[in-house]
């Protein structure tokens, strides 16, 4: 068992910076690969950037390309997402997920094991 535990979230001005943790329990973090999903009111969930168990690979959404940054600290058992240039469009709840497999994070149908709880970001124009 694994529990995902979201922090950083909060309300922001367009054009700035926020970066969300979520802190995993367990030993065995560094085995799994991790992402990070958001959910806009009225939308589906969609995956925002997703990184390899060693951090190697990283994906992202087209629509924060160039603006987040997703990396881990296995020692610690963290992954952050770094959210700089915040834009209205990015408000939503952003959740952690964990899989064994990178690919299962990445998928257009996402079959991830284990879920945080979310955390709000609002970024307000």
């Amino acid at each position: 068992q694994v529990q995902l535990v979201e922090s950083g979230g909060g309300k922001v001005q367009a054009g700035d910076s926020l970066r969300l943790s979520c802190a995993a329990s367990g030993r065995t973090f560094s085995s799994y690969a991790m992402g990070w999903f958001r959910q806009a009111p009225g939308k589906e969930r969609e995956i925002v950037a997703a990184t390899s168990r060693s951090g190697g690979s990283t994906h992202y959404a087209d629509s924060v390309k160039g603006r987040f940054t997703i990396s881990r600290d296995n020692a610690k058992n963290t992954v952050y997402l770094q959210m700089n240039s915040l834009k209205p469009e990015d408000t939503a709840v952003y959740y952690c997920a964990s899989a064994f497999q990178y690919w299962r994070v990445i998928s257009t149908t996402p079959t991830v094991d284990y879920w945080g709880q979310g955390t709000q970001v609002t970024v307000s124009s």
